[in-house]
Order: structure tokens, then sequence, then C-alpha cells
């Protein structure tokens, strides 16, 4: 701006001169094409390089090359024709290799490496016999077949063959012999001129229910004769295919002697689910009932005993736990869990936690006012007498006196958090398939459809749930009456 203001044609600033030039109103600003910046992480090449560098950009030899202490240098022009760049000329280095040659190993646990495999290929058509890759030597052999050969002990290590058989995948997992196998067959193909063979080949055994290799009290792989078929294509590429075994699952099977209550869906034995499912579901009304027991004993206790400004928080947070729309927050959670894709034993802990969290409110109004009615007793009066901490106080002498209703309370509880569980598995919000509950085995059959044609599924079920929820409830009922004699009246 300074020299824009004092109309001169030039400004040096820290050792670069710029031109201006003035067009109307606006001026252009260049600078001196002599100078040499240095990309990053090259050090400067110092004077005399750079004055050879400006000699060769002045010379006719411009943007061509030029050497400097015995390394030849190429200047490329840049496309805004005043700049160039310079690069040091290495010598040439092995960039990719291109051949028609596959490389197929004798045995799986003897292999090349990269490296190796493409010093094999350089030897290869040459007159070298050898060759060296890391530290180990070896020898090529052309015997219409280039066969590697391990130098130190004169074993073979595999061929270079124009015939590639490789797995749909790529990889390079075929044993030899199955591929000898393969390339005899269709040498044959192309004799008779056939588009299609089958022959029998002795192939890994996979188990028939997982699918896994079978292996024999060794760890060597269990071999068994599979019929595989040969089809040219019209590209000249011949596909190989293995027969598989299908298994014929049986869905939605009526009860026979085998299955006595059916199959379902998925082929799954409905009785045997039945059983696991009244595992889970009993499982989830026990844990829940628990959780709201030990949560509302310890709120309700700490309530009733101190009472005051105590009684009024936790009294207050049962309000708020009262109006909590527990189905919604269920819901909300399936959704969410649904949208992570957790699987169904994390939904599964997931459902007993929050069940057990918004249940304990209840047990906690209970305990409180069993306390508030039981502190003003004389044994406790006495207890208080003696000096007994607080916590022995309430945990020895005042819960005991509540355990009668908590057991009530618990078990009659426990039918409805059973139902819960089966509702929310039920609408596909609580635990997932496959883990067996019976509320997802009812699920199962939710169409109306299925409903219809498959009642062997879902009456059970249903009996089941309803049998349990009033054996607890009768057993609840039973409790109470024991408990509280007066309540027979």
């Amino acid at each position: 701006e300074k020299a824009i203001a004092a109309n001169e044609t030039e400004v040096t600033l820290d050792g670069t001169t710029f031109q201006l030039t003035r067009s109307g109103k606006n001026y252009s600003i260049t600078a001196e094409l002599d100078q040499i910046s240095y990309t990053r992480g090259v050090s400067p090449m110092g004077e005399a390089f750079e004055e050879a560098l400006k000699d060769a950009l002045a010379s006719d030899n411009a943007f061509g090359t030029f050497s400097f202490e015995n390394v030849e240098y190429r200047l490329v022009k840049l496309s805004n024709g005043t700049s160039c760049e310079v690069y040091a000329v290495s010598g040439e280095t092995l960039s990719m290799l291109y051949t028609r040659y596959t490389f197929d190993h004798y045995d799986a646990n003897v292999t090349l490496t990269e490296d190796e495999r493409v010093a094999a290929l350089l030897t290869v058509g040459t007159d070298e016999t050898g060759f060296t890759a890391g530290d180990r030597s070896y020898t090529v052999a052309n015997d219409g077949e280039f066969v590697v050969v391990k130098d130190a002990e004169g074993r073979e290590i595999g061929e270079f063959t124009v015939f590639s058989i490789r797995r749909y995948s790529g990889q390079d997992t075929i044993e030899y012999a199955l591929k000898k196998e393969i390339s005899a067959k269709i040498d044959e193909m192309n004799d008779s001129d056939s588009r299609e063979m089958q022959f029998v080949y002795p192939i890994a055994a996979q188990d028939e229910v997982t699918g896994e290799i079978q292996l024999d009290e060794n760890g060597d792989v269990i071999k068994s004769d599979a019929e595989l078929t040969i089809t040219r294509t019209d590209t000249g590429v011949y596909n190989v295919n293995c027969d598989q075994i299908t298994y014929l699952i049986d869905k939605f099977a009526a009860p026979t002697a085998a299955h006595i209550l059916g199959t379902d869906g998925d082929g799954f034995d409905v009785f045997a689910r039945i059983m696991y499912g009244g595992r889970v579901s009993l499982m989830v009304g026990f844990v829940v009932v628990i959780i709201e027991t030990i949560l509302g004993v310890i709120m309700g206790g700490l309530a009733g005993f101190y009472g005051k400004w105590v009684d009024m928080i936790i009294m207050r947070l049962v309000d708020i736990f009262y109006c909590i729309p527990s189905l919604p927050i269920l819901i909300i959670l399936g959704v969410l869990m649904d949208f992570m894709r957790k699987d169904a034993y994390f939904r599964l802990v997931v459902l007993m936690a929050t069940l057990g969290i918004l249940g304990w409110a209840s047990v906690a109004r209970l305990v409180r006012g069993q306390i508030l009615s039981l502190r003003e007793q004389e044994f406790m009066v006495a207890a208080e007498a003696t000096g007994l901490k607080v916590r022995t106080r309430i945990f020895k002498h005042l819960i005991p006196n509540v355990m009668p209703q908590l057991i009530v309370t618990a078990t009659m509880g426990m039918g409805g958090v059973i139902l819960t569980e089966s509702t929310l598995s039920f609408l596909g919000l609580g635990v997932k398939h496959p883990l067996a509950t019976w509320g997802t085995m009812i699920n199962s059959v939710s169409s109306q459809t299925a409903i219809a044609e498959y009642p062997h599924i879902w009456i059970p079920v249903g009996l089941l749930i309803c049998l349990t929820v009033v054996a607890f409830n009768f057993v609840g009922d039973g409790l109470r009456d024991a408990y509280d004699p007066r309540s027979k009246k």
C-alpha cells in the first residue's frame, strides 16, 4: 500500500522483490522468477545447487534436466507458465509385476511370501536357475511346468502354471490334489467337447447342525465323498459347484410323538421352548420382585422410622414414581433398544431393572405405614432405652415384623410382573426372539391366520400364563390368611 501510494513500480519484502503493474484503477503484483522454495521434509540444497538450478533455467535446456553432484534432476513446467517443479531422479524401481502365471502350493503349510513369489516370477523365463529372497535360496526348474524347489532341503514347494483355480472369494485355499483333479477333468471336457461333468472327490465333512468342519481325535480334518459339478460358461470360465446338503425344517408341525406340542415357525419344539420360556418368565418375576422389595424396604423403612423431613422427601419421591407412566417408558425403551440393536439378553436385563425401579413405590408406602405403627410399640421403646443403634432397630426389630405383609405383597405381585413381561414380549417391546419367554412364543403366531391355524402353539402357553398367575395369587391369599387370621372372618 505504501509503494502504491508513492507511485513506485516495485517493492522488496524479506528478500523477495515484487513488481507492481497498474491496470486502470487496479494493480497486479508479481514476484521475481528466481525464488526457490523447498517442499516439506526437504532440507535446503545449498547455494551451489541453487546456482546450478538457475543456470539450467536460464539456459536453452530450461524445463528439461540437469545434473548436480552425479544426481540427475528433472524440471517440470507448471500450468502457470512462470514456475516449475524440480524432482530428483532416483532410478528405476519395481512397481508392479504383470504375469499370466499363478502359483500353486503343494503343501498348505509350506508357502512363499509375496517377495519370494516376485523373485521367482522374475527368474522364470530367464537363464537363471535360482533366486534368493531374504535369507533363503531357491532353485527354479522348467520341465513344462515351473517348479520352485527349496535349495536347502531340495523339497518341492509348488509350481507356476497358467491354469488358475481359485474360490469365488478369490482365496487360494483349495488343496493342490483337488486342483489337479479339476484340471484333469477340464481336459477331459475339452477333449469330448462337453459343457458339464460330475465327479466324486473327498472334501472336508461339516457338522449337520453348526456347519463347522469336523475333526478327528488327532485334530485332523475328517473327509467325506461329495459330488462336484464342473460347468463351462460361454466366456470360457469353468464353475465348480459342490452339492450342498439341504435340511428340511419341519415348521408349524402338528403334535406328534416326537414333538408333543408340535413345532413353531422356526421348527423349534414348542414343548421344549415352553419349559425354557417358563424359566425365563419366572426369573423375570422373581428378580423384579426382589428389586422392588429391596428398594421399597430401604426407602419405606427410612421414611417410617425418621419421619419429619426425611418422611416428606421420600413420600414426595414415591408420589413422583406413582405418576410416572410405566407403559410408555417401557415402550420407549423397547424402541430405543431396537434402534441400538441390542441382543435379547441385554434387553432382558434392562426390562427387569426397569420394572423393578418403577415398581418399588407401593412397597415403600406399605413398609412406611407398618413402621409408623410399630415404632411406638413397647418393644421399640425398650430397644431404644437399651441404646441399640438405629440400623439394628430398623433391620432387626422393625423389618422382621413387616415381613409377613411383604411376603404376601411380593407373592401377589409376581403374577402381575409375569403378565407385564408377557404383554411387552407379545407386543415385540420386551425380550426378543430367539430367546424364549412365554410372551415371545405367543408373538410368533400374532397374525390372525397363524392364531387360527396353529392353536397348538399359543393355547398351551396362554394356559400356563393363566395358571401361573392364578397360582401365585392363591399362594398370596394363603399366606395372607396364615399371617393374619382375622382376614378369614
